[in-house]
This record gives structure tokens, C-alpha cells and sequence, in this order.
């Protein structure tokens, strides 16, 4: 006799539902990089996806002054990483042409005290709506997000 389950399409459908609001969370998704390759050094990339299932790629850097005095038009992700190694954004900001003055004096404190260590930074958008879009779509606590 064979072993077959009987499946309850509402339960099956339950479960579906469960996994999609536990996808939508806003989470780091790590990048296979060309670290493998002779002869190249491996750029630091990461991607972040949003809670709309957009993928955000990310380059990934200390957070220090003079990395973020380099930035152009980009967004920015302060992270902080737990034992584990998890990512966690702490701050999150839309960096454009007259806001950079004010995001290297108080977003960088501000990220430092929630114990950041490193910034991703994503320069694929190309407008200052977009990078409000992308800012708005990582930002699951109202609290990270700066103009």
C-alpha cells in the first residue's frame, strides 16, 4: 500500500499566505562574488530586498567619513551585523546633490550610536524619486528613513 497524503487546499493556501508575509520583510540577501577568480580581488557586494520583492544591489563599505564624503547620488544603509552575522539597518537615507552637508554630519552620528559598522550604498537609482522609492521600500520602521 502506498503512502499518500491528503492535502487540504485551504491549509495549503494558509501556508502559501504565511510564507509571502514572511518574505515581504525587509532583509540583506548576500551576493556570490568573483572571490573564486585568479587575478581579481572581490568587489564587496550585497543586496538588500525590500518589502515590495524588489532587490536592491548594494556595495558594501566601512562607515567612516571619508567613505561617505565619496558618495555620490545613492542611497545609503547604515548596518549593524549581530553574532550570527545577520544584517540589520539601522538608518537608511536618500543621498542627493544638496543633502550630502547635512547626512555626513547627523545621519553618521546618529547610525553610529545605533551601533553601525558598515554602509551599503546603491547607486542604480538614478532619480531623486527613485531613491525616495528605494528609501521607502527598505525603510520597514518609519524611524530609519532620512531625507
Amino acid at each position: 500500500m502506498a503512502n499518500k497524503r491528503a492535502l487540504s487546499w485551504s491549509v495549503a493556501l494558509r501556508d502559501l499566505k504565511d510564507d509571502r508575509s514572511r518574505r515581504a520583510d525587509v532583509r540583506e540577501e548576500r551576493l556570490r562574488t568573483m572571490a573564486g577568480l585568479r587575478g581579481s580581488a572581490a568587489p564587496s557586494l550585497s543586496a538588500w530586498r525590500g518589502r515590495s520583492g524588489r532587490r536592491y544591489v548594494v556595495g558594501v563599505h566601512d562607515l567612516v567619513e571619508a567613505e561617505l564624503a565619496e558618495i555620490g547620488e545613492a542611497v545609503v544603509i547604515a548596518v549593524r551585523r549581530d553574532e550570527a552575522g545577520i544584517a540589520e539597518a539601522v538608518a537608511i537615507a536618500a543621498v542627493g546633490r544638496g543633502a550630502r552637508e547635512r547626512l555626513h554630519r547627523n545621519w553618521l552620528a546618529r547610525a553610529r550610536q545605533s551601533g553601525a559598522t558598515e554602509m551599503h550604498v546603491h547607486r542604480l537609482a538614478e532619480s531623486e524619486e527613485a531613491r525616495r522609492a528605494v528609501v521607502t521600500d527598505l525603510a520597514a520602521d518609519a524611524d530609519l528613513s532620512a531625507a
